[in-house]
């Protein structure tokens, strides 16, 4: 098993501290090297001078590697081609534990590596209620409070004014953070310097923030069948519970499994992807 994080009851109210640190990320992407060996029987080990984040660079590298065939079967199933990337949809509450702990364990790490052939789709805002009138200071109640809402509307806003990857990276930021709402200015600086913290401040403060919380509070409700807890995870659109389980464990696996193609390529993808990421 790649990931080996079990978690507890589905969104309990109280957060143990743990330390969701980017070496947690960095620990899990030594243990996919190192204990999968190159990722055991998929390919032949190869007896080259090329790392593997140039294997498929040319046919040429391929050969001397022994890694041809699987090299084809991956250029023959990039994105443009007709096989589709496994789509990915998190329904949670920027301050809930255990949907914290599902994108700082499981969702980050396996889109990290995975990310040629996923896509992930957040949507900030669970098991929020919208006022039937605006007479309060906010039109939403959610389960964690007051902080959850701000928390959740960064994060709509987040994903509004930046791109989709540094957002994802700002997201995961915050929530490994001891402290959400007040790692959000930090970590919007850290993976996306050119945009001013006015901007999302503006926008959780004003009509934009609360359009977005509305749209995400549409997309949760239009949800079959509906949500009953968070996270609430669906895969290529549709929920089941046992792809739920099976992602709160081993999401990797799930993701391979899932892809239209053989899972070598899918392992094989993600170790070019984890070379690539540690040049």
């Amino acid at each position: 098993m790649i990931f080996s994080v079990l978690l507890s009851q589905i969104c309990v109210d109280s957060f143990a501290d743990a330390n969701m640190k980017l070496s947690g990320i960095l620990a899990v992407l030594l243990l996919v090297y190192t204990e999968r060996s190159g990722f055991g029987m998929c390919h032949p080990k190869p007896a080259c001078r090329y790392p593997p984040s140039q294997w498929c660079r040319s046919l040429e590298i391929a050969i001397e590697c022994r890694v041809e065939k699987q090299c084809m079967e991956v250029n023959a199933t990039r994105p443009n081609q007709a096989v589709p990337v496994v789509s990915v949809t998190l329904y949670y509450e920027s301050l809930c534990p255990d949907c914290r702990e599902f994108i700082t364990q499981q969702l980050f790490p396996t889109w990290t590596m995975l990310q040629d052939i996923m896509a992930v789709t957040l949507v900030p805002y669970g098991n929020a209620k919208v006022h039937q009138s605006f007479l309060s200071n906010s039109p939403f109640t959610c389960q964690h409070g007051e902080p959850e809402c701000r928390g959740n509307m960064i994060e709509a806003c987040i994903l509004h004014l930046t791109e989709r990857t540094l957002a994802f990276h700002i997201i995961y930021c915050m929530e490994s953070s001891a402290d959400v709402l007040s790692a959000a200015q930090s970590c919007l600086w850290l993976y996306a310097p050119s945009v001013p913290w006015s901007r999302v401040d503006s926008c959780v403060k004003g009509d934009l923030g609360y359009q977005l919380m509305r749209a995400n509070a549409l997309m949760t409700r239009a949800l079959n069948p509906a949500h009953t807890h968070v996270p609430w995870i669906t895969f290529n659109g549709e929920y089941t519970e046992e792809n739920e389980d099976k992602a709160m464990s081993s999401l990797f696996q799930l993701v391979c499994h899932l892809y239209k193609v053989s899972r070598c390529i899918c392992e094989l993808s993600a170790l070019i992807q984890t070379q690539n990421s540690s040049v």
